[in-house]
């Protein structure tokens, strides 16, 4: 059973760990930061009425470090956006796991730990060969002060926790074939619609724009004209697509097919669900690593050049265009911008926009700063304070706010009563079609579309894909919806049916659509046991409590 459970996970419960841990936990500082207030001896707290001692919390923090080598190929301390509250909250988060695994009576052996070990260090080996294991102790965890010992513990409880994953989501995966029907059924059923818009953009020209309502729309509605607290910065940018070729020529030169391979085998072809072939699969293991690779090139560029800046004494904004000069790199000068959009110039990563905000008069630089594609090293420019914009400077804007407001209103109206009217009519005996030309309105047919359905290009909006299915699928067949208004108007949807499934298609997908269900359910019910569990548990952990002074 362990080899199944890791062939499938792969990493992914500590993910699902990190991403589902409730909100009202605080990761306050680590508990080296924390003791009883008198000098005495730090207090690790308690988890399932075991205490937890010095050498527990340094066990576990050495299990995380070699966790987070192994899935991110660096150590957490190099990680400048991975904080000291974050590693906290991981390790309590594997001692919890760890201590509930005990308690249930879960057995690891040594033949497992043995096999699991090789497994991992294949990857580090050549043609398939696990690097031997004295090999990478010395090489690897050595000179972090990690012993084989935390290695083989770490495994030990890496595949325990594998284990515990299994037997809290196995209540999700008890779904019977008829359920399973169902729940294909309902996302895969297509609905006929038609629909009726009511846009304000038809209702513009009925609109009469005195300057007196705009003066008055403009005092009204002051907040929307509002600028917000805005920073400037210049930035340098360490693109990963600079170093994507350089990485593939690089990996070539290895067997880098054998430890794709590898990975495909040790994740298994399940991992990736909108791969349909092997091929597929490792196609995307390749892309990858391919981008592992060059995200480390880029990383150590980055960080050489903001070594570079910070070394220049005094520090100033002017730093990064020096040294930008001397290395040949691109400053970048987007204009102002606030927290809630970032610049318009590029659509910046929410890591760079937080480390913008977070320059000021005592800190003028920041990074490197990583983002999905790119790594950033930032210069403050200048701050600017939140503001209201003159009614001489947005004249035009509110205007045009104002007739929009106005058009809109009356589109609504205009859908308000044509429901109204639909609905005597179609009591009446009167076909949708036939009500729709008495009130002069030409309904649209809509292509057919389903819970699965991820784009209507015939809405226009994107946006409003989620209100036609939710609308849709809670309307009977043969009659028309309430009248839903929109950001521009509103819209009448009418569903004429329902169309049958193909049953070969769904006999042929039913298998696969089955097997993600229960696996989907297993994420559920774990994620619903660790949130009872760690509130319940973790809550009253002094290095996760709140000061006593609130939070920071």
């Amino acid at each position: 059973m362990i080899g199944t459970i890791r062939k499938h996970s792969k990493w992914l419960w500590w993910v699902i760990a990190g991403l589902t841990i409730i909100s009202f936990l605080y990761w306050g500082a680590g508990p080296s930061a924390r003791s009883n207030g008198r000098g005495g001896p730090v207090d690790y707290g308690r988890i399932y009425g075991r205490e937890i001692s010095q050498q527990d919390f340094v066990n576990a923090q050495n299990e995380y470090k070699i966790f987070y080598r192994l899935h991110y190929g660096e150590w957490p301390d190099k990680n400048p956006n991975l904080s000291r509250e974050d590693m906290v909250r991981d390790i309590y988060l594997h001692l919890l796991f760890d201590l509930k695994a005990a308690n249930l009576g879960i057995y690891i052996s040594d033949k497992e730990v043995d096999r699991a070990a090789v497994d991992m260090l294949q990857s580090y080996g050549r043609n398939g060969q696990a690097v031997p294991i004295e090999a990478f102790v010395k090489q690897v965890l050595q000179p972090q002060g990690l012993t084989s010992e935390d290695f083989q513990r770490y495994i030990r409880h890496d595949l325990a926790i594998q284990q515990l994953v299994q037997v809290m989501g196995l209540p999700g995966e008890l779904i019977t074939p008829q359920a399973a029907v169902a729940e294909y059924e309902r996302e895969h059923r297509e609905f006929s619609v038609q629909a009726v818009f009511f846009s304000a953009s038809n209702y513009l020209s009925g609109v009469t724009v005195a300057p007196g309502a705009v003066a008055q729309f403009y005092t009204n509605n002051l907040a929307a004209y509002r600028l917000p607290d805005r920073v400037q910065v210049n930035y340098v940018a360490f693109s990963l697509s600079n170093y994507l070729a350089s990485a593939k020529a690089e990996l070539a030169k290895t067997n880098f097919e054998n430890e794709v391979e590898i990975y495909y085998h040790q994740l298994g072809p399940d991992y990736f669900p909108d791969a349909r072939t092997p091929d597929a699969a490792k196609a995307k293991i390749r892309d990858l690593l391919i981008r592992n690779r060059a995200s480390l090139d880029a990383s150590e560029q980055a960080n050489a050049f903001a070594q570079a800046v910070f070394a220049i004494e005094p520090a100033s904004p002017d730093n990064l265009a020096i040294v930008a000069k001397q290395k040949g790199l691109v400053v970048h000068s987007p204009a102002p911008f606030g927290s809630a959009f970032g610049p318009q110039e590029f659509a910046a990563p929410a890591e760079f926009v937080k480390a913008a905000f977070g320059l000021n008069s005592e800190t003028l630089l920041a990074g490197p700063v990583a983002g999905p594609d790119a790594l950033y090293v930032l210069a403050l420019v200048k701050q600017l304070p939140s503001e209201i914009e003159p009614f001489d400077r947005v004249r035009s804007r509110v205007a045009d706010d104002y007739r929009l407001r106005e058009a809109t209103q009356l589109a609504q109206r205009a859908g308000t009563n044509f429901v109204l009217s639909l609905t005597r009519q179609m009591a009446a005996g009167h076909t949708f079609a036939s009500a729709c030309v008495a009130a002069g309105l030409k309904p649209q047919a809509l292509p057919p579309f389903s819970l699965l359905t991820q784009e209507l290009p015939e809405l226009g909006n994107p946006t409003l894909l989620a209100l036609f299915k939710q609308t849709a699928f809670s309307t009977p067949v043969g009659h028309a919806s309430d009248f839903m208004e929109t950001g521009d108007g509103g819209v009448v949807l009418y569903v004429q049916s329902q169309l049958p499934l193909d049953q070969t298609v769904m006999n042929a997908q039913l298998p696969q659509f089955t097997a993600k269900l229960r696996h989907a359910r297993q994420n559920e019910a774990f994620n619903e046991w660790l949130q009872f569990e760690a509130s319940r548990e973790l809550r009253n952990v002094p290095a996760l409590r709140p000061p006593a002074n609130g939070p920071r």
